[in-house]
């Protein structure tokens, strides 16, 4: 038998046991805990060795697209406004109309001087045709002024003639005093005609002179071409397409595809030729502008696939795009004030380039997106 006094040393002598199994039960769970952080660690750096190695993404990215501005090319009052902000419209739809009381009248005086001027050239040609024939009619009159001239001379030779006898036979008194003043007069008056007739040919042939030098100046203003050639005839012609272009760019239409927005145009406001009244950005063109810090850009090389998630509809929706250029230069570079590195206190700051994604036309059709949102990009560089 055990006295009381040995109890307490049996129990002194069997309390260590549990402890014993405590500690190997913890030994186990440390083990185990190590073998799964090792798991883990083995596990990461395979997946970081075969696929994070070459994925670099940024969370700084931001939907942009090449806004259009809505610009009038003529001036004047706006007569009605056809859209609103966030509207969305298609290219060759009316935004605007202006009042077309001016351009309207501007196109019917200028077809009205394209009317004068193709008169006044019909007039030129009509001018050439009578100075031709006035031409050929000086012809025929010189013609018949030196048939004249011919014959007054003829006839001022034969009475010279006859009176040269008549004053010969005068002198031994054959012929009378009578005949001998009728034969000076009879040479008198063909003197006269031909003296008449040689002034008539200087005045036909003057005459045919003035009809060729006037053909010869009207043609300066017909030669070579038609009434519709006419270089008269084609200025005013072309004062009328500006005028019926002028006329149609009243109406101000939609130059692409998109989303109205920054509306700043009324009905009755005055508007000047180039201000801009609208934007309208095609959002089923938008891009997104990746801003990677630069030791990122590695391995990144246009082409490569890109992942990217936008926080407007979260994780679950997946875009896909691919690389299409790295810009020229850092946003720092481009700043309004530019960094200054020169001073004595400089700190290096890890500089972010834009690289611009280009987004698969599918995936923004079944999500759209609009400029300015915020977007998660992932490169593959391995691709």
């Amino acid at each position: 038998m055990f006295d009381s006094q040995d109890t307490p040393e049996i129990e002194a002598t069997t309390a260590p046991a549990p402890n014993t199994d405590a500690t190997g039960k913890r030994r186990i769970l440390f083990a185990g805990l190590a073998a799964a952080v090792l798991f883990a660690a083995g596990g990461y750096g395979a997946y970081y060795a075969l696929v994070g190695s070459h994925r670099v993404e940024t969370d700084n990215a931001y939907v942009g697209a090449y806004v259009a501005q809505v610009t009038p090319l003529v001036g004047g009052p706006v007569r009605s406004v056809a859209v609103n902000d966030t509207q969305a419209v298609k290219q060759g739809q009316v935004l605007v109309v202006l009042d077309d009381t001016d351009a309207r009248i501007a196109l019917a005086s200028a077809q009205a001087d394209l009317a004068s001027a193709q008169r006044k050239v019909r007039g030129y040609l009509a001018t050439d045709q009578s100075l031709s024939a006035q031409i050929a009619a000086r012809g025929a009159d010189q013609a018949r002024a030196a048939a004249t001239l011919a014959s007054a001379k003829s006839d001022l030779d034969r009475t010279r003639v006859d009176l040269d006898r008549r004053k010969a036979l005068a002198a031994t008194g054959a012929v009378s005093g009578d005949e001998l003043t009728r034969a000076q007069n009879a040479f008198a008056n063909a003197q006269a005609a031909y003296d008449s007739a040689k002034a008539a040919q200087v005045q036909t042939a003057a005459n045919r002179a003035a009809a060729v030098g006037s053909l010869a100046a009207n043609a300066v203003l017909t030669d070579g071409t038609s009434i519709d050639t006419n270089p008269e005839v084609a200025a005013a012609r072309a004062r009328v397409d500006q005028a019926a272009v002028d006329l149609a760019r009243t109406v101000i239409r939609a130059p692409i595809d998109g989303v109205v927005t920054r509306r700043n145009v009324q009905a009755g406001q005055r508007v000047a030729a180039g201000a801009v009244l609208m934007q309208v950005v095609p959002v089923q063109q938008a891009y997104v502008d990746a801003n990677f810090k630069e030791g990122q850009l590695r391995k990144v090389r246009i082409g490569q696939p890109v992942e990217l998630e936008a926080d407007l509809y979260g994780g679950s929706v997946k875009y896909h795009g691919t690389v299409a250029g790295l810009s020229g230069g850092t946003g720092s570079a481009f700043a309004l004030i530019p960094a200054q590195n020169a001073t004595g206190n400089w700190i290096k700051v890890v500089q972010r380039l834009p690289v611009r994604v280009a987004i698969d036309p599918a995936d923004l059709k079944a999500h759209p997106l609009r400029v300015g949102l915020s977007m998660k990009a992932t490169i593959d560089t391995a691709a």
